[in-house]
């Protein structure tokens, strides 16, 4: 190669490094180095968390299309945590379900931001490239995704900031390190601008309503800090907005519609059953179509939007103005509720809750320990003994439409109830039972997720597992005004959802919060709101529990289902543990074979025995206990005939132990030859009658167990 063809070293003309401390730990945001193709990015990192979050767009609009085409990724690399990723093809697969949780949670404060008309596809990619558990990464994609997005060409109204709040001893820390966090009462995500908080995210241990407020103001103040930083990276390098075709309804054109149709429609819309509203809608669509259809062409393409916003603005103006809800209920009551346990005879629990035309059925199973969920992510967590899944197919809402594997929706409900109900369950020590959750909502007409925590709460206990609390869960909505008025109403139903600002899901016990999920359509909360939201939502949960759950079934059954398995926990030395397994499994396979029970050892000798009934059970306890425990003098057991000899014979007394029985301990009187009353194979009972010192071994008798 000649020296003229040597490459000069790369110069980053745009790099550009701004440094925060967060929490005391730095904050260091990187420009102008990677990615620089994206609209907008940037490489973040917090202590020693490292995050490339790209913001990009498309140059066009996509036709045919009424809402904003935005796609949020949270990309783990398991190199980022010094991992190889387990299975076959060792490569990143789909992505985890915290991955997913992550993506949601970022998303959440986000999508309200951009401009209502915009169409262009919006892609945000945040790849973790390297882990400090000390530092969260979810915190720091969300801050990051933020800043690409603001120094970014793309419109938005950002920025936002995100924080997490702990709360160790009483005291609320923000951002807790990892070990904090095991200790925590609260793992609180919120996400705010400088004036409002956009979103809320909490598991909690029974959390009252003052603590956890003043935890989201806390964050709150550290965001509006953070904020100021951000912006003068904006000041210094964000780039001017691009100007796109706005994809807004003609006024004119909607004016003259509503105008045709605006008392059909209230009369269609004047109901508290979803079947009948639909069947109303549906003639009123084909008037529109058939009287309008030559003097706007395109129409059929934009009768979804156009009926969407005719419905949107009836439906506020009755609940802003009138105070009337489509249902006739008042704004703060709950729909019609009904609870049943027991439905499904095998299942080891089930339970059925009902709100109005929401519908959710739990079905619970127990399970050993070793049947937990493994988990393989860039975090510490490696298992899990509790999962709780979500399922919502199509005929729950009345659609056609053909079952698929869960998405983000169904992975981000199952999340949240079973974040509800984790702190009400027992310990491993207490109840040694791997638990699973299925919630299949077979009617759908708002809130069912929260419907799912209250199903669920049946299910455990019909199921017998020792919950310390039932817990609830209710949904709260906003109406707000253009002159900044608002009101709040409990159990919001889908056409509210649709067409309100906000689902507030909080669920707990009597005694306090466990759970809370925020989804807004507008740019913020103040605080006033978020009170106004926490006492209508603890009144809910409160009548709930008492008038629903409660009179359903007043408490945990006393005994697991008689299909459940039944566990018998033992203690062994650890040395043992190679004696009970035996080589290549061989002792264990044989013990589980003759018994018909699950058994799971741990490290430090502990196991745990599942079967069916407990004769099974005490099976596979005898001959674990016959191999890890020295016998007393005087102890009998049954064993097989294993070998003869001329001295006497061998009888397997335990899975894997063998114990040799002389000749003249065989029978009351004295025999020649032992195959003369035994041969391969007979059962036989032996006593152990001690340990000869001078033989160095244990000695056994077949005619003394005979007595």
């Amino acid at each position: 190669m000649s020296e003229n063809a040597i490459s000069t070293p790369m110069v980053f003309k745009n790099y550009k490094v701004f440094r925060y401390t967060l929490a005391g730990r730095p904050l260091v945001v990187e420009t102008g180095k990677m990615a620089g193709l994206a609209n907008g990015s940037c490489l973040v990192r917090y202590g020693d968390t490292a995050i490339l979050c790209c913001a990009t767009a498309s140059v066009r609009p996509r036709d045919g299309i009424d809402f904003l085409p935005l796609s949020v990724d949270y990309d783990e690399r398991m190199y980022a945590a010094g991992k190889i990723p387990g299975g076959y093809l060792k490569r990143e697969g789909k992505p985890s379900e915290k991955a997913v949780l992550t993506s949601r949670v970022i998303d959440r404060p986000i999508r309200p931001l951009f401009p209502k008309d915009l169409r262009n596809d919006v892609a945000l990619t945040l790849t973790v490239m390297s882990v400090d558990p000390e530092c969260s990464p979810e915190i720091t994609a969300m801050i990051g995704a933020s800043i690409a997005l603001s120094i970014s060409d793309i419109p938005w109204n950002g920025p936002i900031g995100g924080a997490h709040v702990g709360l160790i001893d009483g005291k609320l820390i923000i951002n807790p390190t990892e070990e904090q966090q095991k200790k925590s009462d609260l793992q609180l995500t919120v996400a705010a601008s400088m004036k409002k908080v956009v979103m809320i995210e909490a598991g909690a241990n029974e959390v009252d309503d003052d603590t956890m407020y003043d935890a989201i103001m806390l964050a709150h103040r550290e965001i509006k800090d953070l904020l100021v930083f951000v912006n003068a990276i904006v000041d210094e390098i964000g780039k001017p907005k691009f100007e796109y075709p706005s994809c807004e309804l003609d006024h004119d054109m909607f004016d003259e519609i509503f105008a045709f149709c605006e008392k059909d429609l209230m009369v269609a819309l004047d109901t508290d059953d979803k079947n009948v509203r639909d069947a109303r809608v549906a003639p009123i669509y084909d008037a529109i179509v058939e009287k309008f259809s030559d003097k706007y062409e395109g129409l059929a393409g934009m009768m979804e939007e156009l009926l969407y916003k005719m419905q949107k603005k009836i439906v506020r103006r009755w609940l802003l103005v009138d105070k009337k809800r489509v249902d006739g209920r008042r704004m703060d009551e709950i729909r019609p509720l009904a609870a049943e346990v027991g439905l499904l005879p095998r299942v080891h629990g089930s339970g059925l809750f009902t709100r109005g035309q929401t519908q959710v059925m739990t079905a619970a199973t127990l399970g050993t320990l070793g049947e937990a969920q493994m988990l393989d992510g860039i975090d510490s967590e490696t298992s899990k003994r509790y999962m709780h899944h979500y399922n919502m197919p199509g005929f729950s809402t009345g659609e056609a439409k053909s079952t698929r594997s869960p998405g983000r929706r169904e992975i981000g409900h199952g999340a949240l109830a079973e974040r509800s109900l984790v702190p009400v369950l027992p310990s491993e020590e207490e109840f040694p039972y791997a638990i699973r959750l299925v919630s299949d909502v077979v009617s759908s007409n708002g809130s069912t997720s929260q419907g799912s925590v209250c199903g669920s709460t049946l299910a455990l206990m019909d199921a017998g597992v020792p919950i310390k609390a039932p817990v609830a869960g209710i949904s709260c909505g906003l109406i707000t005004a253009e002159d900044g008025s608002w009101d709040v109403m409990m159990d919001i139903q889908g056409l509210e959802d649709f067409y309100g600002d906000m689902d507030f899901k909080v669920a707990g016990t009597h005694k306090g919060i466990t759970s809370i999920q925020m989804d807004l359509k507008v740019d913020g909360l103040t605080p006033e709101i978020i009170k106004a939201a926490f006492e209508m939502t603890h009144k809910g949960r409160d009548y709930i529990i008492d008038e629903v759950l409660l009179k359903a079934i007043p408490g945990p059954r006393a005994e697991v289902s008689r299909y459940a398995p039944k566990m018998t926990t033992m203690k062994i030395d650890p040395d043992k543990i190679r004696e009970v397994i035996g080589k290549g499994g061989s002792v264990i396979q044989k013990i589980t074979a003759e018994s018909g029970a699950k058994i799971d050892i741990d490290d430090d000798g502990t196991i745990r025995i599942a079967a069916l009934n407990g004769d099974s059970a005490e099976i596979a306890r005898a001959a674990i206990a016959a191999i890890a425990y020295d016998p007393e003098v005087g102890t009998v057991f049954e064993g097989k005939v294993t070998g003869i000899k001329d001295f006497g014979c061998f009888v397997e007394y335990a899975p894997g132990k063998e114990c040799m029985v002389h000749i003249s301990k065989i029978a009351k009187t004295r025999i020649d030859k032992v195959e003369d009353v035994l041969k391969m194979g007979d059962i036989v009972k032996v006593k152990y009658m001690g340990f000869d010192q001078k033989k160095g071994r244990m000695e056994f008798s077949i005619k003394d167990a005979l007595d």
